[in-house]
Order: C-alpha cells, then sequence, then structure tokens
C-alpha cells in the first residue's frame, strides 16, 4: 500500500513563491513590451490604418439580410422606360423587404409621481361560553385551573403599515438609425428592423430599434418618426470596461437576490 509522500511545508511555501514570482515576471515583461512600443509614440501622432480590401480580413464574414424575391424584367415594346427602373416618377420611399428607412428618434420625457399610503388596524375579540351542552365540566377535569368558561377565547391583534414612493424620471434622446425592413404585413404595413455599433477605445455604444410602420408615414425624404412606429422597442446602451466598471459584480447581485431582508 501506498503513502502520499507529505512534503515538508518549506518546499510547498518555496514552490508557491516560485510560482508567484514566475507570474510577476511574466507580468514586467508584458507591461515592458507594451511600454516600449509606448515609448516609440512619444511626440509621433497615431498612424492612420491603410485602405485595404475588406473582403480580405480573415474575420470576414458577409452580410445576410432579408432580400425581396427577384422578379423578371420584361421589355416593353415601343416605350422608354424598363418595368422596376429607378425612373423619375418612380417613389422611392422604403416599400418592400431589404429597403432601407431613416429612424429620427426624438424623445423628451419627464414624469413625476409621489405615493403615500398609511393603514393601521387593531382587532380584539372575547369568546364567553357558559353552557357547552353540559361538556364544561369535563373541560375542566382535562385543564384544571386553565379553563373558564366565560372567558374562553381572547385575542387581540394590531397591523401598522406605512409606504412611501417617488418617481422622478426625465429622459432626452436625440438621434438618427437607419433601418431594414425585415418583413410586409398582409395589410401592408413594414416591420423594420435597425442596429447601430459605435467602438470607442475600449467601449462599445449599441443601438437598436425595431417596430410597425405604416408605408404612408414614411416622408418623401424616406424618414419616419420615432412616435409613429408601432410596438415600439428601442434598446440603447454599451459594453466594456466602462459598463463593467458602472454595473455591481457578479456576487453582489446574486448575494441581492437571495437576501430576504
Amino acid at each position: 500500500m501506498h503513502r502520499p509522500i507529505q512534503r515538508p511545508p518549506q518546499q510547498t511555501g518555496r514552490r508557491s513563491a516560485a510560482r508567484f514570482g514566475a507570474l510577476l515576471l511574466a507580468s514586467v515583461v508584458l507591461v515592458g513590451c507594451n511600454g516600449l512600443s509606448r515609448m516609440t509614440q512619444v511626440g509621433r501622432t497615431p498612424e492612420l490604418s491603410a485602405v485595404q480590401n475588406p473582403t480580405h480580413d480573415p474575420n470576414y464574414k458577409p452580410v445576410s439580410l432579408p432580400m425581396p424575391a427577384p422578379q423578371v424584367a420584361r421589355r416593353t415594346p415601343n416605350s422608354l422606360w424598363r418595368p422596376g427602373s429607378r425612373a423619375f416618377f418612380k417613389d422611392l420611399r422604403a416599400s418592400q423587404v431589404g429597403d432601407i428607412v431613416t429612424v429620427v428618434i426624438s424623445i423628451d420625457d419627464e414624469a413625476e409621481l409621489e405615493n403615500t399610503t398609511t393603514r393601521n388596524r387593531t382587532n380584539s375579540e372575547d369568546v364567553g361560553i357558559d353552557n357547552l351542552l353540559g361538556y364544561e365540566d369535563a373541560l375542566d377535569a382535562i385543564l384544571p385551573e386553565a379553563v373558564d368558561p366565560p372567558n374562553l377565547l381572547g385575542t387581540n391583534s394590531s397591523t401598522s403599515n406605512f409606504g412611501s414612493g417617488v418617481i422622478d424620471r426625465e429622459e432626452e434622446i436625440e438621434l438618427q438609425i437607419a433601418a431594414v425592413v425585415s418583413q410586409v404585413l398582409p395589410n401592408g404595413n413594414l416591420v423594420i428592423h435597425g442596429r447601430q455599433e459605435t467602438r470607442v477605445n475600449f467601449e462599445v455604444r449599441e443601438l437598436q430599434i425595431a417596430g410597425v410602420i405604416r408605408p404612408q408615414d414614411v416622408t418623401n425624404g424616406n424618414t419616419i418618426n420615432y412616435n409613429q412606429i408601432a410596438e415600439a422597442r428601442l434598446a440603447y446602451g454599451g459594453r466594456g470596461h466602462i459598463t463593467d466598471f458602472q454595473q455591481p459584480r457578479y456576487g453582489s447581485q446574486v448575494i441581492d437576490i437571495i437576501m430576504p431582508f
């Protein structure tokens, strides 16, 4: 029977120290490399990336969006215009799957609500039974000196609740986003969906819009206001270093959920 080898505490401590030293050395090397790279940029403006074909990027992926069904072009004799062409008198506003429409978002909301609730209740009940079909003597035999028929049952209760709530909200958003028509409903309404991402340093700002619009609400400039979108869904947020610092850690969120007080 083999017994596990027990190393002395000093040897275990030396190995832990060696591992910590290796990690510290690797961190210093990485910081040093980054520092040397930054030192070479002192007094110089950041260089722009070279213009190149984006399809040659190893991470490039072709875009796949909803597209209308292909239409076969038909020639019309003795006509200067081909059906389906972008003519002077054709409505160029979004009307079919794959078309693009610009959504103008202008939100300036302000709401104030204050509510206070107070509730008090006090109850008192006394019950006495002088005659219980002759069994009052039997109760006295079971619980001597504890049963008093005239004062057989007595209850008292008191409840007091106080609640107060205040809501003070103010929102202001001014921006524009291009959305793509993803579906044409049987009644002619258009389902749109748009998404925009902007990255600045190590923070990505995301903007998403979705909803249902009427073709007649689209202006001649191919734009539509946010308040004309039915079932509108607007999401504006971000992800990155700043967002990570602003939100509580996962452990704190779990504690807030499971703590009953």
